[in-house]
């Protein structure tokens, strides 16, 4: 069986359950000293953005990261299909790059949870991987309507190297 993101198998099919099951083994070794070391680093990170924006960026980030994993643990859903295993080893290498680069320790501490929400958002639950509500510059806000997720930044940030966005399902909001 098997127990890291790593180790999965590209050459093959690979169900959404049986990405979810590694999640969960990945997830499970996450404790909340993790988070709050993710958290430290997500409060780093945004410490030049205005400060009522930065506050619920923080907020919202950390609340996610929280979410997501007792989420991702207690997920007893079987999802139908298959991954498209070329995306995903594109967004793992998107990912591993961002980590090799990455020099203080709450960034890998980040890094590693993000990476574990980022798939279960995007690979299995086909979400965004901002949550809903989700603050950008300019006062914009990321939504879920119509049963689409509208982000106001997806265009300008697909071209983006470290960027996600391209992996994203949301569809660039028209009405920014």
């Amino acid at each position: 069986m098997i127990d890291k993101i790593e180790d999965l198998d590209f050459s093959g099919k690979i169900s959404k359950n049986e990405l979810l099951n590694v999640l969960k083994k990945e997830a499970s070794k996450i404790h909340m000293h993790d988070i709050m070391l993710a958290s430290a680093y997500i409060q780093e990170d945004a410490k030049y953005m205005q400060a009522g924006y930065r506050e619920e960026f923080v907020e919202t980030f950390t609340r996610a990261f929280i979410n997501r994993f007792k989420d991702i643990r207690e997920d007893k859903k079987n999802y139908e299909g298959y991954i498209d295993n070329k995306k995903l080893e594109e967004f793992l290498k998107v990912l591993d790059n961002q980590m090799k680069e990455s020099r203080i320790r709450q960034e890998q501490y980040f890094l590693r949870l993000a990476k574990i929400v980022s798939i279960y958002t995007t690979f299995i639950l086909e979400a965004s991987i901002h949550p809903v509500g989700t603050s950008f510059p300019g006062g914009f806000k990321l939504k879920f309507e119509n049963g689409e997720y509208l982000c106001p930044v997806k265009e300008k940030q697909l071209n983006t190297p470290g960027a996600l966005c391209r992996f994203c399902v949301s569809k660039q909001d028209k009405s920014i």
